[in-house]
């Protein structure tokens, strides 16, 4: 995510902070380049034009000028003004009124409603409620099926419609089932179009009147910059949407749409998809963004991320095992599991302050299939084996490696880093471990 704009920006603020004292001239010749670097990443001309009018405003103060470091002051006032632009804080998700409480889900064909149903029922359920999917787009012949589909895998129940039913049919019919199922949430999947017309807006107008939904979503694709802000104006000024859920982040370079949308339309990103997996949904909180925008990590994410898969029983078992070195291969495997459950380890080394920095691992290319290879590799072994890692000689590590669909080499690079970790964790154990292991291991 905004990959090309971070690496713009902190090129800038590295030329601002090689300043001892900055000037107006210096500011303005800095304020030029980010100007342009906004422009670039495709954020609307009218917000980049007020945004750094804004910070310049800021910048040529008191604030900065008396400061014994004025380019880090110059950051701060940055970081604070791209999170305000973006909405501040994070907005919450309507969910007010008699249950079942409906969210309808609208945007056009191909922005990825269908699939966003699943990952905010998943998103839900996590959080204590009792969703129903409801599939009300039929026009696309596929969408009733894709739903449904969506709802088996994740066992959450789904309204049975069909293609001959009204749309408003369906969605007053499934408020009946989802009471009759004891589900206090409606999520409305409803129809796209390739285009905004008048006859899709008609259709989720009476939807709206029907249901009198709590909350109104727009899905729209992030990677359409500028189209996706033209497109949640239009549908705001139809059904007064509650907020914006922006897909395909994780595939978005610039960052356009997320910086502009808030600004143009007054309505919040609530939600951002962030892979194609259905746990792949975020919530949006725009100071956690533009950190990670400026470089600065996100480590606030990163620990919710961690809380939600980690066990206190099993963290405090762990800790005791690195305390005493009996950490085993078997333990490695379970906490690359967890970890993998976290999302991609490209993501989460970009929530990590400063990681952007550091040139070995800014570009660095985390292949997300060597957890999967070093998995299958000690489920091959035998469960004494991976107690007793020494054991393994020539014989054994041959037929470890047949058995993962691996080489004998992928077996003693595994062997290596594990010693290298176990090494490693006796140092930090003679120096004092105190809260290690509170969480997931830094493999």
């Amino acid at each position: 995510m905004f990959d090309s704009l971070s690496d713009r920006l902190n090129g800038i603020f590295k030329k601002l902070k090689g300043h001892g004292k900055l000037t107006e001239s210096n500011i303005e010749e800095g304020l030029k380049e980010v100007r342009m670097a906004l422009l670039e990443a495709d954020v609307h001309y009218r917000i980049v034009k007020k945004f750094v009018s804004d910070i310049k405003e800021r910048a040529l103060g008191k604030e900065v000028m008396a400061s014994l470091t004025p380019g880090q002051q110059v950051v701060k006032i940055v970081n604070e003004e791209l999170a305000a632009l973006m909405g501040s804080t994070h907005e919450n998700l309507r969910l007010a009124g008699p249950e079942p409480v409906p969210v309808m889900l609208v945007g056009l064909q191909g922005s990825g409603k269908t699939t966003t149903a699943g990952k905010l029922s998943i998103f839900l359920r996590k959080n204590g409620k009792r969703p129903f999917l409801v599939p009300a787009d039929v026009y696309r012949p596929a969408a009733i099926d894709q739903l449904k589909k969506i709802g088996e895998q994740l066992s959450v129940p789904c309204f049975s419609s069909n293609l001959d039913s009204d749309p408003v049919t369906i969605c007053l019919d499934a408020r009946i089932a989802a009471q009759r199922q004891g589900c206090d949430t409606l999520i409305i999947d409803t129809a796209g179009r390739l285009h905004i017309n008048q006859e899709l807006m008609a259709e989720l107008v009476r939807i709206k009147e029907a249901l009198k939904p709590s909350d109104i979503l727009l899905i729209a694709d992030a990677m359409t910059g500028q189209d996706a802000v033209t497109i949640a104006k239009s549908f705001d000024e139809t059904l007064d949407i509650g907020g914006v859920i922006l897909t395909k982040m994780d595939g978005d370079a610039r960052g356009g749409a997320a910086i502009s949308i808030k600004a143009v339309t007054g309505k919040p990103i609530k939600f951002i998809g962030v892979g194609e997996k259905f746990n792949a949904l975020e919530p949006f909180h725009p100071d956690r963004m533009s950190s990670r925008i400026l470089g600065m990590g996100d480590v606030l994410t990163m620990i919710e991320k961690a809380q939600e898969i980690v066990d206190e029983k099993q963290a405090i078992a762990l800790e005791k095992k690195l305390r005493k070195n009996q950490f085993t291969l078997e333990d490695f495997r379970d906490q690359m599991v967890q970890i993998r459950k976290m999302g991609s380890l490209t993501d989460l080394l970009g929530m990590i302050p400063g990681i952007g920095k550091i040139k070995e691992l800014k570009n660095l290319d985390v292949d997300d299939r060597e957890f999967i290879r070093i998995e299958a590799i000690i489920n091959s072994m035998t469960s004494q084996e991976r107690r007793q890692f020494a054991i393994i000689n020539g014989s054994r590590r041959k037929r470890i490696a047949k058995g993962s669909g691996t080489t004998v080499q992928d077996v003693n690079r595994l062997l290596k880093n594990y010693t290298h970790i176990m090494k490693m964790m006796k140092k930090i154990n003679k120096s004092g471990m105190r809260g290690m292991g509170r969480g997931m291991l830094p493999i």
